[in-house]
Formats: C-alpha cells, sequence, structure tokens
C-alpha cells in the first residue's frame, strides 16, 4: 500500500485548489471529482520531503478510492472512516443486551 510511504500531508492553498478545479472542469462530471481528489492528493502527499506522486495519474494508479478518502480527510483535518462495512454508532453491548447475554 503507497499510504505507507506518505510521512506528510502539505493543505494546498484555496488559490491552488480553484486552479485544479478549473483544470478539470473538461471531464465528465462522474469523473471531475476522482481526478481532482486524485490532483490535490498527488500535490499534497510527501514522504522525507519529496512528493510521492508526479500527478494524479499516479494517484489514481496506486491508491483505492478507499485510501484516497482517508488521506483527503486526514488532510482536512477530519478522522479518517472506520473500516469498510462498520457501522461507527454499532454499541456491542447494547447488542449484547437486545441478545440476552
Amino acid at each position: 500500500m503507497m499510504m505507507g510511504k506518505i510521512d506528510e500531508l502539505r493543505p494546498l492553498s484555496a488559490l491552488r485548489l480553484l486552479e485544479i478545479w478549473r483544470e478539470t472542469q473538461k471531464a465528465e462530471p462522474l469523473e471531475r471529482a476522482i481526478l481532482c481528489n486524485a490532483q490535490v492528493l498527488a500535490e499534497s502527499c510527501f514522504y522525507q520531503d519529496k512528493a510521492v506522486f508526479r500527478n494524479g495519474e499516479d494517484v489514481l494508479a496506486a491508491l483505492t478510492t478507499r485510501e484516497m478518502e482517508t488521506l483527503l480527510r486526514r488532510l482536512g483535518g477530519q478522522e479518517p472512516p472506520g473500516p469498510a462495512g462498520v457501522n461507527p454508532q454499532f454499541c456491542p453491548e447494547r447488542f449484547a443486551a437486545l441478545k440476552g447475554e
């Protein structure tokens, strides 16, 4: 997994984010978001002070959408989502009580 080779996420300026958004404007609406996010990650991910990815295409080739989401959330200062298929609202104690244990 490429994410292990990322030790720093550098946020981009608002102007650069707008430029990336404009650069992806001609893409189909469903493709635009992933292309834009890939470019943001390409410019934000570093390992030992060197860029991890050359461009957005490298990001798309190396990461899953789940990995991209995790990095984007971290870049935005949010907690990454839990493992796939895990309900963050699940309470094991309540579940056990409902089962009668």
